[in-house]
């Protein structure tokens, strides 16, 4: 079982059609949009957090996080540029890990393709999403709860400095069905001409 090379449309790869299944499917389940997202920390220790789905990519796999360039999942990734998601589905019982490497395009990116996602991406979100990015760093201690509060940001006000965007570029796919009890596995082989192929092998649970 294969899937189509890069020309193909964006819902081309077998994972990527189960994936959106799923999310119509959840799609009343507000929480079916948060995964969590493991990374490789100082020593080689393992990290883990919830993060919120932000979309594909347009005419792609590529998986869209929005994080805090101050946060310290960024300078694991930089050390690291990889990480596996694990996503679970509550009302079908499904679940997709999904393992490849991770791009993190922050505002000193020097690809102008790269900065206009990062930009969309802000846009997208939620003015009261985008004022995270303007309060203290994360993870130090808050020592007056005022200032949190009186944060203000224009609407219409580009990325500030803090927000980065996030892109997995998926490798690997594993699927679980626990309602049918069965696994799929899919594997990306990149050609000699750049496009991808997904093949796809039935496993045991």
């Amino acid at each position: 079982m294969a899937g189509g090379g890069a020309a193909a449309s964006a819902l081309s790869s077998p994972w990527r059609a189960l994936l959106q299944r799923a999310l119509d499917a959840n799609a009343h389940l507000r929480h079916s949009t948060y995964f969590q997202l493991a990374t490789v920390a100082t020593g080689g220790r393992p990290a883990n957090r919830t993060v919120v789905f932000r979309g594909f990519q347009e005419n792609c796999d590529k998986i869209q996080i929005n994080t805090d360039a101050r946060s310290n999942k960024i300078g694991e990734i930089k050390s690291c540029p990889f990480g596996e998601i694990c996503w679970y589905f509550t009302d079908t019982w499904e679940q997709f890990r999904i393992s490849g490497s991770i791009d993190v395009i922050d505002g000193s990116n020097a690809d102008p393709s790269k900065l206009q996602h990062r930009e969309k991406a802000w846009f997208s979100s939620s003015v009261r999403s985008r004022l995270q990015y303007l309060g203290p760093q994360p993870g130090i201690p808050v020592l007056d709860d005022e200032q949190v509060k009186g944060i203000h940001l224009d609407p219409s006000a580009g990325p500030v400095d803090a927000f980065c965007l996030l892109v997995i570029d998926p490798e690997k796919v594993d699927y679980l069905n626990l309602k049918s009890n069965q696994r799929l596995m899919f594997t990306r082989n990149q050609m000699d001409d750049g496009s991808n192929d997904w093949m796809a092998v039935k496993v045991s649970p």
